[in-house]
């Protein structure tokens, strides 16, 4: 699983992997947020390794 850093919020929607489902995590100011090309998103975090358990949570359980 690859999980991209970035400092901005994308500008276009992520396309979705073969398998539909490829979680990234997206930096603001303090907050990192998991979010996938399906259009989930998880809850902002200051934990970045927490929004990376959240993508990864997604990423298995869908």
């Amino acid at each position: 699983m690859y999980v991209q850093h970035t400092d901005e919020v994308p500008q276009t929607p992520l396309t979705p992997a073969s398998s539909g489902h490829e979680p990234t995590t997206v930096e603001r100011g303090s907050f990192c947020t998991a979010r996938c090309g399906c259009g989930w998103s998880g809850p902002a975090r200051r934990s970045r390794d927490r929004a990376r358990t959240d993508a990864a949570e997604h990423s298995t359980a869908s």
